[in-house]
């Protein structure tokens, strides 16, 4: 069993860490200091208890709608690096998009495992006005789904390993708290609604056609309408947008082209906001182990900023990262 137990608090940023990060935005240009990254089936569905009819979900969406701009834009989040060894280490945004490593280990004994992503289950802001992920998911080899935040991990059961890729691109269907993506070997991408205590609803379809894509990432809102976006790279190297739409049936807009030469990086992924302005951010790495980082701009043309380097080289040392 994996243990959490060196999990900083659930993976989430203290007030005294956000206040120093809002100190630091204020003094920061867009400049952000490189970081090193330290020493090395069957259908899933939810448990039976957690199972909700078509109709449920759709008033469970209703009623969370009122309160969904609350969860809007993009959790500050730490950046995690997962080694297979099981170790987990953290670094937390320091201002402008710099990272900083956080001391020690932040998990560990996660042997075997894939598909990390952070997620806030509960959907509220801390005291001092921030959403942060409460902890996160991972897929065990034996195809279980797992989450770990305080406490012992939990088991939120078996059949995952039927998805290439378990992603937990923010608030994708209307509610407060985070919920799961899942794309399996056909190509079809599944979309699981998050309940407030990590639990997962029956899944959605909502397309098939994912195969085309060698990377999906998102975690919250891009485009600054409140809703999040997901972004996926094509084998040729051109990256798309699709737009949060607060649909759990259809959670995403038509695509739209974002730009070319993106196979430069054999790893995209976003653990939320890094700088502190409440969209979420992309960050890449590339063939050489260095990571750049693409701030969200809030713009559907445009949405990233020119790449900025955060990480020197050596993360490819890390299996995944989230």
């Amino acid at each position: 069993m994996a243990n959490s137990s060196g999990l900083n608090r659930s993976g989430l940023l203290s007030r005294v860490t956000v206040a120093a990060i809002t100190a630091a935005l204020v003094a920061t240009s867009t400049a952000a200091v490189a970081a090193e990254p330290g020493p090395a089936a069957k259908a899933p569905a939810a448990p039976q208890s957690d199972r909700v009819s078509a109709a449920a979900q759709s008033d469970r969406v209703s009623a969370a709608a009122a309160s969904a701009t609350a969860a809007s834009g993009a959790a500050l989040n730490n950046l995690y690096g997962w080694h297979t060894n099981g170790d987990i280490i953290g670094y937390t945004p320091v201002g402008g998009g710099a990272i900083q490593r956080i001391a020690g280990r932040q998990g560990w004994n996660w042997v075997g495992y894939k598909n990390f992503t952070q997620a806030d289950i509960e959907g509220q802001p801390e005291e001092e006005g921030w959403y942060h992920a409460d902890g996160w998911y991972a897929v065990s080899s034996a195809g279980r789904l797992h989450f770990a935040s305080n406490g012992p991990v939990r088991d939120l059961g078996g059949g995952w390993n039927a998805y290439n890729k378990v992603i937990s691109a923010g608030n994708t269907g209307g509610g407060a708290p985070d919920d799961i993506l899942a794309r399996d070997g056909s190509g079809v991408l599944w979309h699981y609604l998050g309940n407030g205590n990590a639990s997962l609803t029956a899944r959605t379809r909502i397309g098939s056609g994912w195969n085309a894509y060698t990377q999906i990432a998102g975690k919250g809102d891009v485009t600054g309408d409140g809703r999040a976006d997901l972004v996926a790279r094509d084998r040729s190297g051109v990256l798309w947008l699709y737009k949060g739409t607060g649909n759990y049936r259809a959670p995403f807009s038509t695509r739209t082209r974002v730009g070319s030469g993106w196979n430069m990086f054999n790893n995209l992924f976003s653990p939320g906001d890094l700088n502190g302005d409440r969209r979420a951010d992309l960050v890449a790495r590339d063939s050489a182990g260095a990571l750049w980082l693409y701030k969200g701009s809030g713009s559907s043309s445009t949405p990233f900023a020119t790449r900025i380097k955060i990480g020197t080289s050596g993360w490819n040392g890390f299996g995944q990262l989230f």
